[in-house]
């Protein structure tokens, strides 16, 4: 038995992502539009590398931008209003652009964008829409230019463990698949209410924390295409004065609440693999549950997070049979050496200087933006709906 466990662990070994060696004389010149909390994660990680200029800053809010730079230390910043003027004045400048504005304007932004030229990294979720997405993507392949879709958690050397086991063949074939997670109390409102209005945010748990979920399972078992969903969305706990007042916000957030704080859905997808997915900004419960693959030579259970935005801090197991014996096999957490964004920045910046291919491309995150976009389309009729994705 032990010595099973220990040639089922071995298989499972690899090597950590290293760090990039790069040339500090061939600089990328990188612009930021939208200068939110999210954009300072993003500068963050461009300060770390000496291949790197901050040239250009867009915000709408008026000495937003130029608060943004003074606070991160930038200097000798262009700065900028509306993204057009940026874009107008900044073409054949700008080598990349980190789009970190609402999720309602990631579309027209980053298709302005690519249309100029401009090599993207825009942060999750793709899009409030499935057509949105099927636009953005149709600007880059006009554009050829490089668009990759902020999923960090995709480079946690644990993360691709989960992918690993998956794609391993020691489960046998996968058929079902349990996902989601969610915060008891964790409504996204630590800088006003972008998240949580219809007209910034679009959607709510669904596009913050969801989109990190379902990726975690479609991009394991290789991006099946998603063929049906039945989908459920409530906003009991947003539109609940009460809850707001609990936390110290004001009881207004309430009538401002226009989006989902919990979605389900049971979703088909290619291959006969049965998805069951749920998500939540703010429940009474600690989790709605860990995700867990089935498979016909055996499962693997992942501890449950609230976000899916990083790691996870407990190991895994995979349950399976030796000899006629039931097995459980905890897999050990692998420590991650370098920071998650600094990764994701990193492999952008390097597919811009080479050439080379988007880390995380557009292709990959479009069969979660239509469950997503699925979801709520079925929500709305109050019954399962056909995934339709159009030609691109």
């Amino acid at each position: 038995m032990a010595e099973q466990k220990s040639s089922i662990l071995d298989a499972f070994k690899f090597d950590q992502t290293k760090r990039t060696i790069v040339d500090p004389d061939k600089k990328v010149k990188v612009a930021i539009i939208g200068t939110g909390w999210i954009a300072e994660a993003h500068v963050a990680a461009y300060k770390t590398f000496p291949d790197v200029e901050i040239v250009a800053a867009a915000d709408l809010i008026p000495g937003k931008a130029e608060q943004f730079c003074r606070d991160n230390g930038l200097e000798n910043v262009r700065l900028y209003g509306h993204h057009s003027e940026l874009v107008e004045a900044e073409k054949g400048v700008v080598d990349a652009v980190s789009v970190c504005v609402y999720n309602t304007q990631h579309a027209p932004v980053t298709i302005d964008c690519l249309n100029a030229g401009f090599n993207v990294l825009l942060e999750k979720p793709f899009t409030v829409t499935l057509d949105e997405a099927v636009d953005i993507m149709r600007a880059e392949k006009a554009s050829g230019k490089i668009l990759t879709i902020g999923f960090q958690p995709r480079f946690d050397i644990n993360m691709q463990m989960i992918k690993k086991i998956v794609q391993s063949g020691e489960l046998g074939k996968i058929y079902y698949v349990q996902t989601g997670g969610g915060r008891r109390r964790g409504i996204p409102t630590p800088f006003g209410t972008t998240f949580i209005e219809a007209e910034t945010g679009g959607i709510g748990a669904l596009a913050d924390i969801g989109c990190y979920s379902l990726d975690v399972v479609l991009n394991a078992l290789g991006n099946p295409r998603p063929l049906t969903v039945s989908g459920y969305v409530s906003n009991y706990f947003g539109k609940n004065p009460d809850y707001f007042t609990a936390e110290g916000k004001p009881a207004e957030y309430a009538d401002l609440f226009g989006v989902d704080d919990f979605g389900a859905a049971f979703v088909r997808l290619e291959g006969d693999i049965i998805l069951d997915f749920r998500i939540a900004w703010a429940m009474h419960l600690d989790t709605p549950g860990d995700t867990i693959f089935m498979g016909t030579k055996g499962s693997l259970r992942v501890p449950s997070t609230e976000c899916w935005n990083g790691s996870f801090d407990e190991p895994m197991t995979v349950y399976t049979e030796v000899a006629g014996e039931a097995v459980d096999i905890k897999i050990p957490l692998r420590t991650q050496y370098s920071d998650l964004f600094e990764l994701k920045c990193r492999s952008f910046l390097d597919a811009v200087k080479t050439g080379g291919k988007a880390p995380i491309p557009s292709n990959e995150i479009l069969y979660n933006q239509a469950i997503i976009d699925g979801i709520n389309r079925s929500a709305e009729l109050g019954r399962e709906i056909v995934v339709e994705i159009p030609e691109i």
